[in-house]
């Protein structure tokens, strides 16, 4: 199964502040700039390219505080498993849209095979540690956004060795806000 990542970060790589809070990724850049074809900086065609969703507990639960509307809503009906070893049920305003899964993860990725699934996003800062330290994250698209933290919930956690990220490509958009996508060489 192709594993890929689409998330953003601040300039000095944190995905949150430290009390879970990303209000910052609507307030920093350029707010004036045309984005012309590029307002959602390439998120509908991911999402147009991926069959299923993995996402991690706490990322589940930020959603869930958001209270999206349907229309808000980005996910579209692709099925959402949540990892969690902790909790046994979702928060109500997401119990029709996601499902929970406390297994291994390579169980869980032959499970969705098994269902003819062929490409995972994979979201939430430990849960794509956790998929790259087990060698199954094959791409990340990485949306840097033109604002300093100086702390907050890094994207990445520790990992065993380092790994090596090929066939770079970027993208400098009208927001001042700077995607890069990489291909994952393990060795």
């Amino acid at each position: 199964m192709k594993c890929s990542v689409f998330i953003a970060t601040s300039a000095d790589g944190y995905i949150a502040t430290t009390k879970g809070d990303v209000d910052w990724l609507h307030t920093a850049g350029n707010p004036e700039a045309n984005l012309q074809d590029h307002s959602d900086m390439g998120f509908n065609a991911f999402m147009n390219s991926v069959d299923c969703m993995i996402m991690g507990r706490k990322c589940m639960e930020m959603i869930a505080e958001m209270n999206l509307t349907p229309e808000q809503w980005l996910y579209g009906d692709i099925p959402i498993i949540v990892l969690s070893k902790t909790i046994k049920a979702p928060p109500e305003n997401l119990q029709t849209k996601v499902t929970l899964f406390s297994g291994e993860i390579y169980d869980l990725i032959a499970s969705l095979e098994d269902q003819g699934l062929k490409h995972a996003y994979i979201d939430g800062g430990s849960t794509i540690t956790s998929f790259l330290k087990l060698k199954l994250i094959t791409e990340m698209t990485i949306t840097q956004v033109p604002i300093l933290l100086g702390d907050g919930i890094p994207l990445f956690g520790k990992l065993d060795n380092s790994i090596k990220l090929v066939n770079a490509k970027a993208i400098a958009f009208e927001n001042d806000f700077i995607q890069m996508t990489y291909q994952v060489a393990y060795e």
